[in-house]
């Protein structure tokens, strides 16, 4: 998964759309002015693809909003403790604009639990209690699962607990697995017996565990979700660009080490040269499980932009959301 630089495509991203390794684009607020012109980037990326491909964005709403103009303002995971039942309303409504525009699905629900110390989680979890932001990130997938959207539940195992943004530096969580499970896995595990479509680990290393980040952990990935927590979904790596991920190697050799380590899509975002590193290293593999994995992923729109917005059930849940919550 890469990105592009601006509102329309380049000859050299058109290019690189079409390289074999390339699964999706993700799109960022650079990449929005709004609906229609958004609608048209999108169209041309999968123009440019000689087959299928994914687009993402990160829509969670609160200061992780990508697209706002001409787009309901979700407020942060954190405001739905004070009214849960907006939280399913409000997935839908993500869910629902995003789809209409052309893009197949956000990278949300966040499953952090908010331990009070991490500035760059903080507000996006849904609430300190695990229980509880374990019954608002359900609710919230039920919500994108309605409108057409499958859900990718991050940061796993839990990026909660450490003060340190991992875009920056690589963030140590000391506590032990058993304190792990008893709090932070309970999201996961909930959702996952659910059917969570889509996981993404974080860039934080918890040394009682494994001495590797969570994303290029065997351990975490193989072991704990996918056998312990019987994950059977798409694993992303978080974006291979940030500092937290630095610490095992070059470009390169992070895609490989995540792929080794069980990733089935690799994100590499604002940093094309890095990019193209990693399309022209990663042999070209053909994996009838993670293409049926991704495919899942897939968008399943059930209206474009002006019909969703003359439908009462938009009309009354937008105003909802933004009357409540804002």
């Amino acid at each position: 998964m890469l990105d592009v630089a601006g509102l329309t495509l380049t000859q050299a991203e058109k290019e690189k759309i079409n390289h074999p390794n390339t699964g999706a684009v993700i799109l960022f607020s650079r990449n929005y002015q709004d609906p229609e012109q958004v609608t048209g980037l999108i169209n041309a990326i999968r123009a440019a693809r000689n087959g299928d491909i994914l687009i993402a964005v990160d829509q969670e709403g609160g200061r992780v909003q990508r697209f706002q103009q001409g787009f309901t303002r979700l407020p942060p995971a954190s405001r739905y403790a004070q009214n849960p039942e907006l939280a399913e309303p409000a997935g839908w409504l993500m869910a629902a604009e995003l789809l209409a525009v052309g893009v197949d699905f956000s990278f949300a629900p966040v499953l952090d639990i908010d331990c009070g110390v991490s500035e760059i989680i903080g507000n996006r979890s849904f609430s300190t209690d695990p229980a509880l932001a374990t019954q608002l990130s359900s609710s919230f997938r039920k919500g994108m699962n309605a409108a057409g959207m499958a859900a990718t539940g991050k940061h796993f195992p839990g990026h909660g607990a450490v003060a340190l943004d991992s875009h920056l530096t690589l963030p140590i969580d000391e506590r032990d697995l058993d304190a792990i499970r008893a709090k932070d896995l309970m999201p996961f595990k909930q959702l996952i017996d659910e059917g969570l479509e889509g996981i993404m680990p974080a860039h934080v290393v918890y040394p009682q565990v494994d001495p590797n980040p969570a994303g290029f952990s065997p351990f975490w990935i193989q072991q704990i979700l996918r056998r312990e927590l019987n994950f059977n979904g798409t694993v992303f790596s978080d974006d291979l660009s940030m500092e937290g991920a630095a610490s095992v190697g070059d470009f390169p050799e992070r895609a490989r080490l995540a792929q080794l380590a069980g990733c089935d899509m690799i994100l590499v975002c604002n940093n094309p040269a890095a990019a193209e590193q990693v399309l022209e290293a990663l042999p070209v593999t053909h994996d009838l499980v993670r293409e049926q994995r991704l495919e899942r992923m897939r968008g399943k729109p059930q209206m474009k932009r002006e019909q969703l917005m003359l439908t009462e059930k938009w009309q009354q849940l937008s105003s909802l959301i933004i009357n409540h919550t804002l």
